[in-house]
């Protein structure tokens, strides 16, 4: 099992083999990653694209970019990195979301840099579910829920 753990892709390296772009990537970085989980964050730059209408004169974060965020870091990042041969071998993932339960607490406004916790609850044939938290700078929880989805290739 350490011999396996060695040999997972670097943080740079998971970044690289996301299948996103902007405007539609929403990760910054990552600071963490292990077989129990991932924290990365991101900043809502002020001139996204969903910010335009979204609350006119009081722009605020959409929910769906949020649970997006949380998909995208707590979800996929983790399972490229679990699945590194597979991914190594194949390129891109495809991947699909199969279930989520969110719930809201605070609004995001631009400019704010969150950070995402993530926990591995179950992995199994490439389906991967996972407790996913949204904090802001000031450590106050954002949202918080339960992501699944699955990696094909």
């Amino acid at each position: 099992m350490a011999e396996n753990i060695l040999v997972r892709m670097t943080i740079k390296e998971i970044i690289t083999h996301l299948p996103y772009q902007e405007p539609f990537l929403f990760v910054d970085e990552l600071h963490e990653v292990s077989e129990k989980g991932v924290k990365g964050s991101y900043t809502f730059k002020e001139d996204a694209y969903f910010y335009k209408g979204h609350f006119k004169h009081n722009p605020i974060t959409p929910g769906v970019i949020l649970t997006e965020t949380m998909a995208k870091i707590g979800v996929v990042c983790l399972g490229i990195y679990l699945l590194k041969e597979h991914i190594e071998a194949s390129g891109f993932p495809k991947i699909a979301l199969t279930s989520n339960t969110v719930d809201f607490y605070l609004p995001v406004y631009p400019n704010e840099r969150v950070t995402v916790v993530s926990e591995k609850e179950y992995f199994r044939f490439n389906k991967l579910k996972c407790k996913v938290q949204l904090y802001n700078e000031k450590e106050e929880l954002m949202c918080r829920g339960t992501i699944a989805g699955v990696i094909m290739f």
